[in-house]
């Protein structure tokens, strides 16, 4: 070898040595060996009791005199009448106090389990869990463009969240892989999760016998008797805003409540459309309907665990398109924490939102705005913390990439400020003295490696050295990263036994019914 190969080897040995580094300690204090923030930061409380008890008002008064509908379930409907609700065909009303009264069975916090232990996350209280963003039909990325979502395009997505330390939970339906049957990608969806993730997941809510397939899946990887008395799987369920709950969910959520699993209750109000332009006026909508779903959880099993959920989002009073990342559904997510935690529920709120149609500036200016407002409003769990692109309509790689990094971020964020003697940090002033730098001192020898979090997709040199390695930016920087990291997966054990079972019970199930593509 002579001097050039040499000194190139040695460069390189050096670049790895450094970049191990940097690795490890940005995973110190976090990703798998924290499988959820505990906050040490408190809420932002912005509305005053007064202000909070006339939105409350409002609500009971939406529920009492104009009601709910419930459609297409008439097992929910005997569920409100034995509870005392009005019931005039599948108008619901509700007198004031009466869903709080219901909802006081449900649980502050509950965990749930993920396949690896380790990675169970506790929902609720002053904890906080990431999981990706949920729902696109199309997926995009700098090389291919904006296409539909396949199950390869699923799979790659639960494999970055996996892969990456800073996600708690491998989320739901990440992308919708359409070239798979409607009536039958859920249970590769499932399939999917469990078996290229150790962490928790969320299961189907399309169907009746989707949610259920979920939860027999779930059976089979945990054993019937654990899933009957613990959380294993959540499923997200959405009101058909504003005012109507429709049987296709209103099955599901019982489904899941009934099989002891949790659901996420989420109104999707979109001010001047779903909703009333009027912040106030969204919030107190959104706290009717979300109580009204939550509540009827608990008629079909009491204690089984719900979550709190809510997304409010904006629209171009001009063009009548949706808008998201914008500052009034970003305040209003800190007032649905505050109704929220006098629920004494775990809440669901706001996540990294945007229109933008590439990884761009704007999406990321709209994405953090969101973002930091569910930080700041206490949700406790934490969908679309990452890939949200074109309105949610579709999952971006690089986006994906960029959001795992600002949710690195925020777990030191939600850290806060820790006070103790080597934090304070008084001796190494009197090492350093007047005058002087800390560059070699003992404290900052001792403290350096965790002392900061080290991002991964941006570029910290100086112009000069940028400008040299080909003046990359921050979107190519992140689509090498996707690229880098589905090579260097690794699947994480799974029983053969549990896996065959898993596999026969789904090809018994596609065998039952003809494929259906709509």
């Amino acid at each position: 070898m002579d001097s050039t190969e040499s000194g190139g080897a040695s460069s390189r040995a050096a670049r790895g040595g450094r970049e191990a580094r940097r690795k490890e300690r940005a995973h110190k204090g976090g990703g798998v060996h924290r499988p959820y923030i505990t906050r040490n930061i408190p809420t932002y409380d912005i509305l005053s009791e007064d202000n909070l008890v006339r939105i409350e008002a409002a609500a009971d008064r939406i529920l009492a005199e104009t009601g709910i509908e419930f459609r297409d379930d008439p097992v929910a409907l005997d569920h409100w009448r034995r509870a005392g609700a009005k019931v005039d065909g599948v108008l619901v009303k509700f007198e004031p106090g009466m869903l709080r009264e219901i909802l006081k069975t449900a649980p502050p916090e509950f965990t749930q389990h993920a396949r690896n232990p380790a990675n169970s996350v506790r929902i609720g209280g002053r904890n906080v869990v990431f999981a990706p963003s949920y729902g696109s039909p199309f997926v995009m990325d700098l090389d291919k463009g904006r296409r539909f979502g396949t199950i390869e395009d699923f799979q790659n997505f639960i494999k970055l969240a996996q892969s990456s330390p800073w996600f708690h939970h491998s989320g739901g339906t990440i992308c919708e892989p359409t070239d798979i049957a409607v009536n039958k990608r859920h249970l590769d969806m499932v399939y999917s999760h469990i078996t290229l993730s150790d962490r928790p997941f969320l299961g189907s809510v399309t169907a009746e016998e989707r949610s259920e397939d979920s939860i027999e899946m779930s059976r089979i990887l945990f054993g019937a008797d654990f899933v009957d008395q613990n959380c294993v799987i959540m499923g997200n369920v959405n009101v058909n805003s504003p005012l109507v709950w429709d049987g296709t969910m209103t099955k599901s959520l019982r489904t899941y409540a009934r099989g002891n699993q949790a659901s996420v209750i989420v109104p999707f109000i979109l001010g001047g459309a779903m909703g009333p332009v009027t912040s106030a006026g969204a919030i107190a909508q959104s706290l009717a309907e979300t109580m009204a779903g939550c509540a009827l959880t608990q008629l079909e099993r009491k204690g089984a665990p719900v979550i709190f959920g809510n997304f409010l989002s904006s629209m171009s009073l001009r063009s009548g398109s949706p808008t998201f990342g914008t500052p009034e559904p970003a305040v209003g997510s800190m007032v649905i924490g505050q109704l929220c935690r006098r629920l004494n529920l775990p809440l669901r709120c706001s996540g990294n939102f945007t229109t933008s149609k590439l990884p761009d500036a704007q999406a990321m200016t709209e994405g953090t705005m969101s973002m930091l407002a569910a930080i700041h409003c206490g949700a406790n769990f934490i969908l679309h913390s990452a890939g949200f692109l074109d309105g949610l309509l579709s999952m971006s790689y690089e986006k994906f990439m960029l959001d795992a990094d600002l949710c690195g971020a925020l777990h030191t964020y939600l850290d806060g400020v820790k006070i103790d003697d080597n934090q304070l940090a008084v001796d190494a002033f009197a090492e350093v003295g007047p005058g002087n730098h800390f560059f070699g001192c003992s404290h900052t020898m001792a403290n350096y490696e965790t002392a900061f979090w080290d991002s991964e997709t941006a570029d910290n040199e100086p112009f000069e050295k940028w400008e040299a390695a080909g003046s990359v930016d921050t979107a190519t920087r992140a689509n090498k990263l996707w690229k880098e990291r589905l090579a260097n997966y690794e699947k994480p054990p799974l029983d053969e036994g549990i896996d065959e079972a898993l596999r026969d019970y789904m090809d018994r199930k596609k065998a039952e019914a003809p494929d259906m593509w709509y």
